[in-house]
């Protein structure tokens, strides 16, 4: 087995006593405080996360923008730069290479963020597909590190503690900026359902951010553990399991992302109109389990009548926001309703649940 990697901020992870665990190849912070009091940190101040690990990558070139059009199920096409679209690259069949960001850097010119458990199997998907296209498509995963600030006073700790102006962005804008000796890529994105925004940079700047935001005071460190319970409460997926090569992005209900009608089409458009027309045999859904059990991933939903399998959970929780026992599943599609009584196995045991919509607690996000 290859050793795993570790972000440029690594070192002071373990120097504040963050619990470390492998995950997407990295060994990266699942929690330093704890998970309860990063998430609340979040949710009612400003946390930060090193999100390193991610991937991203440079599409150059004269055909950036129809070759990114052809890969990507959003539609990108005519944006203004600084744009960020959230879309997906399928396999042909419709399952699911990764979910990412496209930023629109300049005409032909687009930065995709990419999963890091993903980063080789993506980087030859991309490669694959770029037969009959003049682009040019660059690895910058191991010279950039990213930040991810979130929260309700995020905007003011990234302009008063980092000094960098942001309050004219947008939800889904970004800025390049040069600060330091370092280009800077700054967006109002996140994964945790609240105001926020990632840095992408070189090491130095990285780690003197994160330096600062330590001293400040006014950030707490939050690792990966509570960046999976925020995103699962405001119903936002994650690669692995709400969506496989296995999932179309329309049983996951992520259809607002899928351009079906955009001109020329995108690798798997055809499977996805074809499913559509014939009607999703499964989708995801919330569930509300009616006890203090924990479903987690890989549990068996079944109907509650006669015990028979609908599907499994692909994430759950006791919520920290909510206070419930809840749960994302992946049923049959008569049993989808908000509404139906259906039932989750949890080791031996066999509790009733109700399903929802995927959405437990509402995202707070600055439009």
């Amino acid at each position: 087995m290859p050793e795993n990697k570790k972000t440029c901020l690594h070192s002071r992870h373990v120097a504040q006593g963050a619990q470390m665990s492998p995950f997407g190849g990295f060994d990266m912070p699942i929690q330093y405080e704890g998970i309860t009091e990063e998430h609340e940190a979040v949710r009612n101040r400003c946390g930060v996360f090193d999100v390193s690990h991610m991937g991203e990558v440079s599409v150059t070139g004269p055909d950036a923008e129809r070759y990114i059009s052809r890969l990507f199920t959003n539609d990108v096409a005519g944006a203004a730069p600084g744009k960020i679209f959230y879309g997906m690259m399928l396999r042909e069949d419709g399952g699911t290479v990764d979910d990412l960001l496209v930023y629109k850097r300049g005409e032909n010119d687009f930065f995709p963020v990419i999963n890091a458990a993903n980063i080789d199997k993506d980087l030859d998907w991309m490669r694959s597909q770029a037969a009959g296209f003049d682009v040019d498509i660059v690895d910058l995963s191991d010279s950039m590190g990213e930040l991810a600030v979130q929260g309700p006073e995020s905007e003011r700790v990234m302009e008063e503690v980092l000094g960098l102006p942001c309050s004219e962005l947008t939800f889904y804008t970004f800025k390049e900026l040069d600060k330091d000796g370092s280009h800077l890529i700054v967006s109002r994105t996140g994964y945790t359902g609240e105001d926020g925004f990632e840095i992408y940079a070189d090491h130095g700047a990285i780690c003197r951010f994160w330096d600062q935001l330590m001293d400040s005071g006014h950030c707490a460190p939050c690792g990966l553990g509570c960046r999976d319970t925020l995103r699962f409460e405001v119903g936002l997926p994650l690669y692995g399991d709400e969506l496989t090569d296995e999932i179309t992005p329309l049983e996951a209900g992520l259809g607002i992302f899928v351009k079906l009608d955009k001109a020329g089409g995108f690798v798997g458009c055809e499977a996805l109109k074809k499913q559509k027309a014939e009607g999703l045999r499964r989708k995801l859904v919330g569930l509300e389990i009616h006890d203090r059990a924990i479903a987690r991933h890989g549990c068996e939903v079944v109907d509650r009548s006669d015990g028979r399998g609908i599907g499994h959970v692909t994430t759950g929780y006791r919520g920290i926001s909510v206070d419930k026992s809840v749960a994302m599943a992946m049923i049959e599609t008569p049993y989808a309703e908000k509404g139906s009584e259906v039932a989750v196995k949890v080791r031996k045991k066999t509790f009733p649940a109700t399903v929802t919509a995927k959405k437990f607690y509402k995202k707070s996000y600055k439009k």
